[in-house]
């Protein structure tokens, strides 16, 4: 019965790894099982354990000193000699903290953290955009193959034609020679376009952090077609307001105004309290007192001043940063609009003024060729140009995708 079972969840699991992988499917699996994702997501436990060691407080000191021991034969005698006799001086110390620094460590810890999960959030976010370009990227090599699959069927019953025709006597070998050639031509760039199906498989498989690619992965599914619903105005306001590399840099600029007070608190020094114990063995009745302990350090030379001039020298970078960083976001939504508008009219275009017409043209030419009215090089110039119209438009499709794939990327913006 068991070994039943661990057969059938071993055939579902093969099953499902030859299913073909949506788009949606390789977004969720890259950003469960991408290594370098997995490795950067390691910042946020590490600056949790740095928040750690920020909230604990100093450990307090323990003394104990021993004096006046007679290892070197002075024979202490209290009527004598001035050695001895032996003592035993105990100090607890503790460690006070002044000018809150415990909780300006945390306070710049907390703001470290917050930081170290926007980074991993943009992370998600960049490499949720490139495993969608490899994915159309694979989508439209597939697209091509297919084009140039119908192409060379259509050239291949074309040399079978010419054959029967040749065989006939009703054209020249030359005729024949010149079909055979064109659909070797056309065998050769499928050859190659299947290469670059397995090419850009590979690729995706290796974003999506699979171990070892597999010869039977596959993808399935439409290439976007949908318009935004927003204008350039919106989609730069969305992009300040809920990118996650932006929020980054803003906790950067938080970190470092608390840095800057924590290194100013660390200029004022701690208190050392401590309780002391002396213990002196003289007579049956060791004498013992008991004292109190008050050190402070004074901040004469030592102020600080270079760690809080570094601070204050961080904060002014990680605000430039900001600013940087939002003129870089306005200019990626600028860019990133203009792509997709360039790309819906060339679609657009595509699809109103030349698919139909190099289609037609191809059967009008065709039509001719086997009537003999027309040459083999007309039908073979007809042939390509429809071929790179084809392909001239799955690349449009992509492209109006990819360019929608990019203003949602933009606009932090999840949608698989």
């Amino acid at each position: 019965m068991i070994e039943r079972i661990l057969l059938l969840a071993a055939a579902c699991h093969l099953l499902a790894a030859q299913a073909p992988v949506t788009i949606q499917q390789a977004v969720e699996e890259a950003l469960e099982r991408n290594i370098e994702l997995l490795a950067r997501r390691y910042e946020i436990p590490i600056a949790e354990a740095r928040l750690l060691q920020a909230r604990l407080r100093p450990n307090p000191r323990l003394n104990v000193e021993t004096n006046f021991l007679d290892v070197l034969g002075a024979n202490y005698i209290p009527e004598e000699g001035p050695t001895g006799p032996a003592e035993t001086n105990t100090v607890f110390y503790w460690e006070i903290e002044t000018a809150g620094k415990r909780r300006l460590r945390m306070q710049t810890a907390r703001e470290a953290l917050a930081g170290a999960r926007e980074t991993f959030l943009d992370g998600r976010r960049t490499l949720a955009l490139e495993v969608q370009n490899a994915f159309l990227d694979t989508m439209l090599a597939k697209e091509n193959a297919a084009t140039l699959r119908e192409v060379l069927a259509t050239f291949e019953n074309v040399v079978k034609v010419n054959q029967t025709r040749y065989q006939a006597g009703d054209i020249a070998r030359v005729e024949l020679l010149r079909s055979e050639v064109a659909a070797l031509q056309f065998r050769n760039q499928l050859r190659q376009a299947e290469l670059r199906v397995r090419q850009e498989a590979v690729r995706l498989q290796r974003l999506m952090g699979r171990p070892a690619p597999s010869p039977d992965f596959d993808i399935a599914g439409e290439i976007r077609r949908d318009r935004p619903a927003e204008t350039l105005e919106e989609l730069t306001a969305a992009a300040l307001a809920a990118r996650p590399d932006l929020a980054a840099l803003r906790r950067e600029v938080a970190r470092s105004e608390a840095e800057i007070r924590l290194q100013r608190a660390l200029a004022r020094p701690n208190v050392d309290l401590g309780i002391s114990h002396h213990k002196q063995y003289v007579g049956p009745f060791p004498g013992q007192t008991a004292g109190f302990r008050f050190e402070v350090p004074l901040p004469l030379l030592n102020r600080n001043q270079g760690e809080v001039e570094r601070a204050r020298r961080e904060r002014e970078q990680a605000e430039t940063r900001v600013r940087a960083l939002e003129q870089q976001i306005r200019a990626e939504a600028a860019s990133a609009w203009e792509q997709y508008q360039t790309a819906l009219r060339l679609l657009e275009s595509i699809e109103r003024e030349m698919l139909e017409q190099a289609a037609r043209v191809r059967e009008t030419v065709e039509f001719s060729y086997r009537r003999g009215e027309a040459s083999f090089l007309d039908l073979l110039e007809a042939q390509r140009t429809l071929s790179e119209t084809r392909q001239g438009y799955n690349e449009a499709r992509v492209e109006y995708a990819r360019a929608l794939y990019l203003l949602d990327a933009i606009a932090a913006r999840d949608r698989r």
